[in-house]
This record gives structure tokens, sequence and C-alpha cells, in this order.
């Protein structure tokens, strides 16, 4: 039986490894072709096998879903379709018997235009939920300045009943909620604590980074006042001594992370930060404008990263979640190799300090799909077509970026099985099923000693056993190769040393003296050789008082 971490216990997420669920793609019970609440609890022995320690949950609130959940009307309803109050009541208990604990995605920036509070808002300037959003004076054809919204268009819509534009960040149906109103704050802060009393574990904060916003000035991320805001949220709503917190901060650097993730917990627990997810794309540009992933490149992010949190803060680690496509079609090989390279992004991410998010099926090494563009359902890949053509792609190089980027490559049903609909659902779903799912699924994969999930069951495992994985500080090897990816860890008595071959060629490679005896702990292949194979990952352990 795996232990289970005490998470009374301050920073007891460090030792954690947190899983990604996407509801409406996990698990369909009731047949309508999206996944719900009673599907996440069917399958919470396979977590618990797979050894994870809590569940981040993408919203499952009430919503009109028109960017899939991320458009909250009710902050304490659940969406019907996905089930009731009381089976998330039911989720959160069941969890915590196996020693999981729930956290739940938390969208503080904006909400959805039928939330009660913004449509009190429309009836008046002088209504008091008016100032819970952010407006702006003008006239139909002139908004206060010519910012974009994510999605596309204008980031400022015009209300003719009140004479004046709100601004929305995202689409005009997710207006921007005004963190300058304490009334709004005091209402954040009470709907937290609702959850919290239900038996949350912690949160994972939307675009968080984006609460201390400007817009009259330009400034949407970081704005002036975003940490002072984030340490009241932190007072007023996470008193709980176990309570984690992970922020996503697309516009972080290295100065706001160790803020964000400050060891006095004034702030957050932890941040997730995309730099390194987005090197693959053209600098400057947008992600559709794609570019191949320089190895040295990659490798001195993740440098900058270990070193820079390194005893002032924390790192999360992950290379998938909903709004990204899937790692081993991205920088594996989904081919030939594609056990091989999954496992291999694996171990590699694995072996460094932080927390690792595992997105639902990529335990699986699941990959992307390739759907005639009148199946994607996501608004942002729709905008995306629009934008592209519009800067003059040609439509065969608008189709190419979207089936590498889309988020909807991370947002097909969960392959489960090889029975119909992947196991997923007993009806055709709400977004295609990849046809792999003969080939790659959960049921084969438990089935197989030497799968992409025994591989993650047997990291997670390790993280808990040796220190250093949580401890231990990091050492670049070989910076400048475009093949090879080598870092050690080392506390003062334990020592790790993480080798990848990132291509499908063999490369050779002779390990440090320092590691001529050490324990191999992992590999994707088995006993090493002088030559690394294909995507071939090599964990090594000695425990030496000096190495």
């Amino acid at each position: 039986m795996r232990a289970v971490l005490d998470r009374t216990k301050r920073n007891w997420w460090k030792s954690a490894v947190f899983y990604q669920i996407y509801p409406r793609s996990f698990q369909d019970t009731n047949g309508d072709g999206l996944g719900d609440l009673p599907g996440i609890l069917r399958h919470l022995d396979y977590l618990e096998e797979l050894g994870i320690d809590g569940i981040w949950l993408s919203p499952v609130y009430d919503s009109p879903q028109v960017d899939n959940g991320y458009d909250i009307s009710d902050y304490r309803g659940i969406w019907p379709p996905f089930g009731t109050l009381s089976d998330m009541e039911t989720l959160i208990r069941e969890a915590d018997r196996r020693g999981i604990a729930i956290i739940m995605d938390l969208v503080l920036n904006h909400s959805s235009d039928r939330h009660f509070w913004f449509r009190e808002a429309l009836k008046s300037r002088d209504n008091p939920f008016h100032d819970y959003y952010v407006w702006a004076d003008g006239t139909p054809d002139s908004p206060p300045n010519d910012m974009r919204a994510a999605f596309g268009g204008s980031a400022w819509t015009w209300v003719p009943g009140l004479q004046q534009f709100f601004f929305h960040q995202f689409a005009p149906e997710q207006p921007d909620l005004n963190w300058e109103n304490p009334a709004l704050r005091r209402e954040l802060y009470d709907m937290i604590r609702f959850w919290v009393d239900k038996g949350i574990g912690g949160f994972r904060l939307d675009v968080i980074d984006q609460v201390g916003k400007e817009p009259l000035k330009g400034i949407t991320k970081n704005g002036p006042r975003l940490h002072e805001l984030i340490r009241e949220l932190s007072r007023e709503a996470f008193r709980e001594e176990g309570l984690v917190t992970v922020g996503e901060c697309w516009g972080a650097d290295l100065d706001h992370a160790r803020q964000y993730s400050n060891p006095d917990g004034s702030e957050l627990s932890m941040v997730f930060q995309f730099e390194h997810i987005q090197l693959d794309s053209v600098p400057g540009a947008t992600k559709w404008d794609l570019a191949p992933l320089s190895l040295p490149a990659l490798k001195r992010c993740f440098e900058r990263w270990q070193h820079g949190l390194f005893g002032q803060g924390w790192n999360s680690l992950f290379l998938d979640n909903h709004d990204l496509p899937r790692i081993v079609s991205r920088w594996g090989d989904d081919g030939r190799y594609r056990v091989q390279s999954a496992k291999m992004l694996a171990i590699m991410l694995h072996g460094m300090q932080g927390t690792p998010y595992i997105y639902q099926g990529e335990e699986l090494g699941m990959t992307n799909i390739r759907l005639p563009l009148e199946e994607y359902q996501d608004v942002e890949t729709k905008d995306a077509w629009r934008s592209c053509l519009a800067r003059g792609f040609p439509e065969e190089k608008a189709m190419e970026a979207i089936h590498a980027r889309s988020r909807d490559n991370a947002r097909t049903p969960m392959q489960w099985s090889d029975a119909p609909f992947a196991g997923f659902s007993t009806v055709s779903p709400w977004l295609p099923v990849n046809p792999n799912y003969h080939e790659i699924n959960a049921q084969a994969a438990l089935a197989d000693p030497d799968s992409v999930f025994h591989c993650y069951r047997r990291l997670i495992a390790l993280r808990r056993q040796y220190p250093v994985f949580r401890d231990g500080s990091f050492t670049l090897l070989e910076p400048d190769s475009e093949q090879l990816f080598v870092y050690t860890r080392d506390t003062d008595a334990e020592h790790l040393l993480v080798v990848c071959n990132f291509t499908a060629s063999s490369v050779p490679f002779h390990r440090p003296a320092a590691f001529a005896g050490a324990q191999l702990l992992l590999s994707n292949y088995g006993e090493p050789l002088d030559t690394l194979r294909p995507f071939e990952a090599q964990l090594f352990y000695t425990r030496k008082e000096t190495c």
C-alpha cells in the first residue's frame, strides 16, 4: 500500500505529484457524450494505482460553456451535465479516503456575462454591482484604446444602454472583474471559504497575474498592485496550513515568480510559468507561428528556473495541460518511438525540483489528433483560423498550425479501452476520439509492465522515496549539445544523474566518473550501453557524502 502524504503539514505539496482532469473529456457515465463527476469517481482507483497525491480539476462550476467552463455563471453551483453539488461532495470525500486532494480551478479574473453580478451591472451605472466590472466611457466607434482580446477582436465591448464599454481579455462573454472594488474581493473570498469548508485541498488560480490590470494604461499582466492584491487574497482566503495554491502566470519572470512562491507563504505555494513552452514558436509572434525547438535553449530555460527558484520559491513542472498540444507529438516522436519518447520526456521533467503535474492521458502517451476544420470545438482555434488567413497564411499552412497547436489536441476523450468510443462513452462524444485508441488506452497500459503508465508510476514512487528529488540542487551538463539533455541533482549525501537523448538517432555518451558505480533507478530501454539509443532516458542514483 502506498504511503499517503500528510496534508496538514506545511509544504506537503513539495513531495506531491498532481494529475489534471478535464472533466468533459474524462468519463461519461450517463450517455450524453460529456464527461461528468461520477465518471471521475469511477476512476479514482486507477489514479490511486498511478500514485498521485492530488487532482487538479478544471472548472466544474455552472457555466454557459462559451470557453468550456472558464466562463463561470455561479461559483457555488455545479454545471448540471457534470452532476450535482452532492456529487462534488462525494468526490471530495472519496478522493480524500484514498489520500488524494481535490484542487479546484478558480477563475478570479473574469466571470461569465450570465453571472448575476454582470446581469445586475448592466441595469445601470448606479447599480451596486456595476463596479464589480471594468468600464470605460466612450462612443460606439471609438473604444478607449486598441487593446485586443486573446480570442480575437477588441478587448472592449459597447453597451448602448449604459453608453459605456466593458473590458474583457478573452471572449466578450467573459467580462473582467474589477479587483479594485473591495466588495467584489470580499465576495470572492467568501466563495473560496465555501469550498474550503467542503474539504477542498487547494486551488489552481487561472490567469491570476491579470487581476492587477490597468486596461486604460494598456496593462494586463503584472500590474503595479498585483502582489499586494495576491497577498490580501492569501491572507483572507487561504488560511489553512495545508492548502495548496498554484498561480497560472503567463507573464511571470523570475522576479515575479519569487514573489508568488515566496517560502514565507505570503502569496501562493507555487507558480505555473510558460517560458519553456513557448520556445517552439517564432519569437515575438503568436503560438501559431511554428518554429523548431532548440534543445540548448530549452536546457538554458530549465536551468534558469531551477537555479532561480532554488531556496527562494517553488517550481511547477509540466509539459501538458488543457491549453497545450500533446507533448509526445510536440517534442517527442508520436510514431515509431512514441513509447520511448513519452517515457524520456517524463523522466527528463520528473527529475527536476518542483511539483510535477500530469495531464490526463499523458501517462498513456496520448497523441495529437488531426481533425477537419469543422470538427474543432475550441473558441481559440476557430479564431486562429480566421486570424491566420487574415495574416496571409495559405490554408494549408493555417491547418498545419491548428493541427500542431490547437487546444482540442489535449481535449479529446480519455482513452480507457479499445471498446467503442475508447470506453469513454456509449455514444458519440462531444469531441471525436483519437482513432489510435485501439492501441493507446489505459486497459492495455495497465496490463503491460513496460508501458508509459508504469514508467510514470515508478517515477512518482521514486520521488517519494528519495529526498534528493525534492531538495537537490541542479547542475546542467552538456549545455551546448543538440541531442542530449543531461543534468545532476545533488544534496550533501544523495546524487541523481538524468540522461536524455532527445533524438531518433543513437548518440555516444559516457557517464561522469562520479556515477560510474551508481544504481540505475529507471530507464526506458533497460541496462545502459555505451551509446544512447533513440529517445533513451536513464536515471542513476548514488549516495555519497561528496560527489
